[in-house]
Order: C-alpha cells, then sequence, then structure tokens
C-alpha cells in the first residue's frame, strides 16, 4: 500500500514539465478570454472552470496516481503561481501583456457599446457595479473602466460625488465659526444699544 502511494509511475521532471505547460495554457486561455474576474462569473462561467480542471487532470498527472505524485504537481503549481505573480507585480510590461489594460466601458454617462460588446457586459451588469460604487445610473458616471481583474471602477461626475465625511466636518466648522460672528454681532448690538 505504502509503496504504491510513494512510487511516482511519472519521472520528476516530466511531472513539473506537464503541470507548468497545462498551467500555461491555463492561463493563455483564460488571457484570450477576457476580463472577466472571479466576481463576475456567471453560471456558465463556473461550468467551464470545473470542467476545465478535470478536463486537464490527466494532462498535469499523466499515468501517475501515486500521492508523491500528486504532490510535486501540486508544489509545482504553487511555486510556478508564487514566481508569475512576483514578476508580474515587478514588470509593468509583463503584466500588460498577461493580464492586459483597463478598458473603458463608461464615457460621460455614456456607455461605449464597442467596448461592452466585446467584452461581453451586460448594461444590467455596469448598473449593478455603479449602484454599488454608490451612483444612482450610468448617466452619473464620468469615467468607468474595466481593469484586467475583471473589476469594473468608476469615478462619478463632480456633480454627481456625495459628501465625506471631511466635507461635513468643514462645512460643520464653517457653520460654528458663523455663528460663532452671529453670537458676537448680537453681543455687540446689544451693548452699543444699553
Amino acid at each position: 500500500m505504502w509503496h504504491d502511494m510513494l512510487t511516482m509511475q511519472v519521472p520528476i521532471l516530466e511531472k513539473v514539465a506537464r503541470t507548468v505547460l497545462v498551467y500555461a495554457l491555463i492561463v493563455v486561455l483564460f488571457r484570450l478570454a477576457g476580463k472577466r474576474g472571479l466576481a463576475n462569473l456567471n453560471t456558465f462561467d463556473f461550468v467551464v472552470i470545473f470542467l476545465l480542471s478535470n478536463v486537464v487532470q490527466n494532462a498535469v498527472i499523466g499515468p501517475d496516481d501515486s500521492l508523491l505524485g500528486g504532490a510535486v504537481g501540486a508544489v509545482t503549481l504553487v511555486v510556478v503561481n508564487a514566481v508569475l505573480t512576483r514578476w508580474l507585480a515587478r514588470d509593468e510590461r509583463a503584466e500588460r501583456i498577461l493580464e492586459g489594460t483597463a478598458t473603458e466601458v463608461i464615457r460621460d454617462g455614456r456607455v461605449v457599446e464597442s467596448a461592452t460588446r466585446r467584452l461581453s457586459l451586460r448594461r444590467g451588469q455596469l448598473a449593478t457595479a455603479v449602484r454599488l460604487q454608490n451612483g444612482e445610473t450610468i448617466d452619473d458616471v464620468a469615467v468607468g473602466r474595466l481593469e484586467p481583474d475583471g473589476h469594473l471602477v468608476i469615478v462619478l461626475k463632480p456633480e454627481e460625488t456625495g459628501a465625506t465625511r471631511a466635507d461635513v466636518h468643514r462645512l460643520e466648522e464653517r457653520l460654528a465659526a458663523i455663528e460663532a460672528l452671529l453670537r458676537d454681532r448680537h453681543a455687540g448690538h446689544g451693548h452699543a444699544s444699553s
């Protein structure tokens, strides 16, 4: 029993190469598929991910079903992912090539139809994202960009931006100063009339 679990049926280098190649293939496929982040996955996307893991399983493990072979594949995936993540954090050009760049999907309150069609975004998804980011409608947005990670980042038009705590604090300070001036003026008039 232990012998079967710990004896690899595929050489370690082949196991590592298989894992790296399948990882690279999936990265390329997702890059070609577009900017749909995990937050934006629909039912069909989940089905593809579940089936994809099953489809590529044999390509990763080959004819090896040992515990040690699985461990080598798992460690390889984690190491390759860590190395790639660190590389992308340091090299902007590699990040742009592998992850892409932001795409403007809303400009001055209007949906950029060509971009939304290419990205398979529905108007309802945009409207929901706007509401989640304190806008009321797409008309309130100065610029909306879909980032490479799939998140929609919006900048509201200045007139649609809500007050911040700092804004409220400044108004409170100004009101207090006006009240103090009025009190002083009222007190000054009280003495003058006596």
